[in-house]
């Protein structure tokens, strides 16, 4: 069982609520009464203290004697038993760990102090958890206790290569090839991950004649792919993609080396893992409008292939 699974079955969530409750989270705002507000941050330093001490039974004794756990697939672990078991569990398979904690909102609802926010737990090797949790102290002969705690897991942010999936049938090497010269096409994921990167070499009379290099990302702003191209001759061009039906729509704008503007309106449309088509239309190179076009573009075989 890997720290994510063991995480979210309810072994973290107490190492985070030490901090959450934690020391500083709490305004004159949010609980009015400066004596329960004092009496929380003292609770919260004793809870980090035994915590990191490694005291579990002071731990385990500062939840109510039938505190629950809830952890964020809705289990319920309850009483001091259980929870002492689970920290055992936790601090064998996971020693070194660390804590992080951001306590977004304290607040007393009656006779209770009501704690959310957002934690972060990372063990030995660098693996990090997220959780959202709500805790729910309450007032005892002896103090405050936690009576619940509960974990919600944390929406995570899709990665930009996530996003880019859709355009990951681009990565390879391409060819066009016609009677006016040839085009060789290369496209592979960046280091990251979080970029589609392309090169393009171009051909006249078996001759190289110019190169480009282009970067696909996504664009969290208009929530869909942008990409930018240089040529080797100084010109490049931003452009931003669309996704349809039968491919990809793209808004191309260009600055030539001359200082001339232009742009187009391409259509890339997958035909087969092996080949798709190009087209180009509505396409302006300073005041003239330049001719539409339609190519095809088919995979390289692979060396050796046969």
């Amino acid at each position: 069982m890997n720290f994510r699974i063991w995480f979210s079955q309810g072994l973290a969530w107490l190492a985070m609520l030490i901090v959450g409750i934690g020391v500083g989270s709490i305004t004159g705002q949010e609980v009015q009464n400066s004596d329960v507000e004092e009496s929380v941050r003292q609770f919260s330093a004793e809870l980090l203290k035994a915590f990191n001490s490694g005291e579990l039974d002071q731990v385990v004794a500062m939840f109510t004697e039938n505190g629950e756990l809830i952890d964020e697939q809705g289990t319920v672990h309850s009483g001091r038993a259980e929870i002492k078991m689970l920290l055992e569990g936790f601090f064998e398979r996971f020693p070194g760990s660390t804590m992080a904690v951001e306590s977004e909102s304290v607040r007393q609802a009656g006779s209770v102090i009501i704690d959310d926010g957002v934690r972060v737990i990372t063990d030995a090797n660098g693996v990090s958890s997220i959780l959202r949790y709500t805790a729910v102290l309450v007032k005892t002969e002896v103090g405050w206790k936690i009576a619940s705690l509960r974990d919600f897991p944390e929406e995570s942010v899709p990665t930009s290569g996530e996003l880019l999936e859709p355009l990951s049938w681009l990565i390879g090497e391409w060819v066009n090839e016609g009677s006016d010269g040839k085009v060789q096409i290369s496209y592979r994921w960046s280091d990251d991950k979080n970029f589609i990167l392309g090169d393009f070499v171009f051909f006249r009379d078996g001759q190289e004649s110019g190169k480009s290099s282009q970067r696909i990302a996504w664009d969290p702003l208009l929530a869909k792919p942008r990409s930018w191209l240089f040529d080797s001759d100084g010109g490049f061009a931003e452009a931003t993609w669309t996704e349809i039906e039968s491919g990809w729509v793209i808004k191309s704008s260009a600055v030539m080396p001359d200082g001339q503007t232009g742009s187009a309106t391409l259509q890339m449309s997958p035909e087969s893992d092996s080949r798709f088509v190009l087209s180009g239309r509505d396409r302006v190179v300073g005041n003239e409008l330049e001719e539409d076009y339609e190519i095809v573009v088919v995979k390289r075989p692979q060396v050796g292939s046969k």
